[in-house]
């Protein structure tokens, strides 16, 4: 899955709760996000390929620093420092995890490789998590998954008044929120 779908996924699951505050919000985002933090690296391994020695970061390191359960944990305990409150911070964890399982099964290269999910690292390296029928990053299903993830998101800021534009701005948010409802009157 691709980068905004995750953080789609994540206000999926932050955007209906009714108890929680911004910033708890924007954790659960985040830690959807989080695990493709080791994939800055791609930046370091273009700007070097033509070099003597090029950093191979993206190559070696994408799905392997971020994408695993110390990671997790890493972002739950952060979370739980930041936030104090179980309830969002589980959500945090939920939704990291749920963010391994959409690469688990959609995030096949086009070439075929499949982009194993090293889970108990750094704990243990073995074994890496894949799946026999993990389709194609640009798949139908994962179009499928970001469109309906959009048609939520979209209602979601209809109905409660909240979208994810509020995690960066509350004037933009209210503008949002205001065009669509407009658009689309409530009953």
């Amino acid at each position: 899955m691709n980068p905004v779908t995750h953080a789609l996924l994540g206000w999926a699951i932050a955007g209906p709760g009714e108890g929680l505050s911004r910033r708890e919000r924007a954790w659960i985002v985040a830690a959807a996000v989080a695990p493709d933090l080791d994939g800055l690296g791609l930046i370091a391994e273009i700007a070097t390929r033509e070099s003597r020695e090029p950093l191979y970061w993206w190559s070696e390191y994408h799905h392997r620093l971020g994408h695993n359960l110390g990671a997790c944990l890493l972002v739950t305990a952060l979370a739980a420092v930041a936030l104090r409150r179980f309830w969002p911070v589980l959500l945090v964890a939920v939704s990291f995890h749920l963010h391994l399982l959409g690469d688990l099964v959609g995030a096949r290269g086009p070439d075929g490789y499949q982009w194993p999910i090293p889970y108990f690292l750094p704990f243990s390296s073995r074994p890496e998590l894949t799946v026999p029928w993990q389709w194609q990053l640009n798949a139908w299903p994962n179009v499928v998954i970001s469109v309906g993830l959009l048609a939520f998101t979209f209602w979601l800021a209809w109905r409660t008044g909240r979208s994810p534009i509020g995690l960066v701005s509350r004037r933009a948010d209210l503008a949002f929120v205001e065009a669509l409802r407009t658009r689309w009157p409530r009953v």
